[in-house]
């Protein structure tokens, strides 16, 4: 199971390039979960202990706005990573998640992550390059929305 799951990851364009060794050590670490259309994922300030890899589907990301609700930040599809927050101590997600369609994906154990990164530091190099990639896409893209919401209000 875990050559099958090394081979999906590979393809995944988050992982491509990942050292063989290290790409190995991540499967252990995952599983291939299912979630329902409209499922909340997580909410802002709680416990941030997973991050995924959308397989298929669609998760929105959204954050709570004082006198609007929720606004929707992102939209993220196949390939995108969902969660940051896992990253950094508080480990409490700094914004919410819902699937808006149905959703496959790879689910990583973001305690475990952190401590396979800890004794394997080329794999916490490899993380912590890849996660600041999407981590400036997801501000910049965070950024462009507040704009659009500030527009659209005046």
């Amino acid at each position: 199971m875990i050559t099958q799951t090394v081979h999906l990851l590979r393809a995944l364009p988050f992982l491509r390039g990942m050292p063989p060794p290290q790409l190995a050590e991540l499967s252990r670490l995952c599983e291939h979960v299912t979630f329902a259309g409209g499922q909340r994922l997580f909410d802002e300030g709680a416990k941030a202990d997973q991050f995924w890899i959308i397989d298929a589907g669609q998760v929105m990301l959204d954050a709570s706005v004082p006198g609007r609700g929720r606004v929707i930040v992102e939209a993220l599809g196949r390939g995108d990573v969902v969660g940051l927050s896992w990253m950094q101590p508080p480990y409490q997600w700094r914004l919410g998640a819902v699937t808006g369609q149905p959703m496959q994906a790879f689910a990583f154990d973001a305690p475990a992550v952190r401590a396979t990164c800890d004794a394997d530091p080329v794999l916490g190099y490899e993380l912590s390059r890849r996660f600041s990639a999407v981590a400036l896409r997801r501000l910049q893209a965070t950024r462009a929305r507040l704009i659009d919401v500030c527009a659209s209000t005046q």
